[in-house]
């Protein structure tokens, strides 16, 4: 047994490196809410999610007042019955991004123990599928840069062995967006993916004029081009284009897939850990996915994402943009444009203490013992 005895909370805001700018929003901030979750033989699980500038005292509130009072003497080995009690207990405030991102961090935290204990790796404990998994960068795409900023990136991490690269598209006129992709396209050949994402900002006639257009430059996906909660459209736009319709960042159930998957409205899944909230669910996407011959490429969060990446075999990419390295001792393994899974057991993430102490905004938080 693994009888949890208490539970620390706290949170660190990181600034990212480079601007990222997109067709709806700017991210300047990620409040990254940490729980680390203590059994009685003092094994330590530690878990997080992530806001994007907002949202993260709401993440505390819920966990310290709703949540983690709730865990004290449960049986960390129970991962499946706890998510779904406390799925149970919010229900009036799911599903959405706050209740979500609690669960995410608790849910994480739970797999981070298990692993500690059984001394089994994430990758491997989770389903272990693969070794690796090939990586694309979205550094170098986002929407405020010029023209000639996204060639020079593309093709430095062309040379640096990456399989492709992100373009944001969402331009006041279509012509820009064609233009951009269009001197990406000639710069780096076709033996390099170009990704795009739209961040949910066309309505359907958009969407499927700009797809026809971007069809003409082999693009690897069209992402999020409509917003989240709108099935029908993006069945609509699937079913008019021949590129790869991408979805899965802005959703936060595992019905919301459902219905996706079965209405044919995607062709890849971009299931976001945090936002699925957490593990547990994120593997029943991706086994939903499997089902449907859909691939799944996460949304963010690389370090903790490579391990599931490798624990399913459905998985096709995993997105390069390095946001824990302030945190953490020791980065991302990449071998010839490849990550490579933590064969330490936990999660894989080897945090620096020390820098989170220094960063952290409110002292820690305490429940139980």
């Amino acid at each position: 047994m693994a009888i949890i005895t208490h539970v620390d909370i706290r949170m660190v805001d990181l600034k990212p490196k480079v601007v990222r700018q997109d067709a709806i929003q700017s991210f300047v901030s990620q409040e990254t809410p940490i729980i680390r979750i203590f059994d009685v033989d003092g094994v330590c699980g530690t878990g997080y999610s992530y806001t994007i500038g907002t949202g993260g005292s709401s993440v505390v509130a819920l966990l310290r007042d709703h949540l983690a009072p709730q865990l004290v003497g449960r049986d960390a080995h129970d991962i499946e019955a706890i998510w779904r009690d406390l799925l149970f207990s919010t229900h009036a405030t799911a599903v959405g991004a706050i209740t979500s991102l609690a669960l995410a961090a608790i849910d994480t935290a739970l797999w981070d123990l298990q692993s500690r204990k059984t001394g089994i790796p994430l990758y491997q404990l989770a389903g272990g599928a693969k070794g690796k998994i090939p990586l694309y960068t979205t550094e170098g795409g986002w929407l405020q840069l010029e023209t000639s900023q996204l060639v020079d990136d593309a093709l430095a991490m062309k040379q640096q062995g990456f399989g492709g690269a992100k373009i944001k598209v969402g331009k006041p006129r279509a012509a820009e967006d064609v233009a951009r992709l269009q001197a990406v396209r000639e710069a780096v050949g076709h033996d390099f993916e170009i990704m795009t994402d739209a961040n949910q900002g066309f309505d359907l006639s958009e969407a499927i004029r700009r797809a026809r257009l971007f069809e003409a430059f082999d693009i690897a996906w069209f992402e999020e081009p409509l917003p989240a909660d709108n099935v029908l459209a993006h069945q609509r736009l699937a079913a008019a284009t021949t590129l790869p319709v991408a979805v899965g960042e802005s959703m936060y159930s595992l019905g919301q897939f459902r219905e996706y998957l079965a209405l044919s409205a995607c062709s890849i899944v971009q299931v976001d850990v945090a936002r699925i909230g957490g593990i547990t669910p994120w593997l029943k996407v991706a086994h939903l996915a499997e089902s449907f011959d859909v691939a799944v490429c996460p949304h963010f969060l690389m370090e903790l994402h490579v391990a599931l990446c490798c624990a399913v075999p459905n998985s096709r990419w995993l997105e390069y943009i390095p946001q824990l390295d302030s945190l953490t001792h020791q980065g991302l393994r990449i071998e010839n444009g490849h990550a490579l899974p933590s064969d330490v057991p936990g999660l894989g993430i080897d945090w620096d203490w020390d820098a989170i102490a220094a960063g952290q905004l409110f002292t820690p938080i305490v429940i139980g013992k």
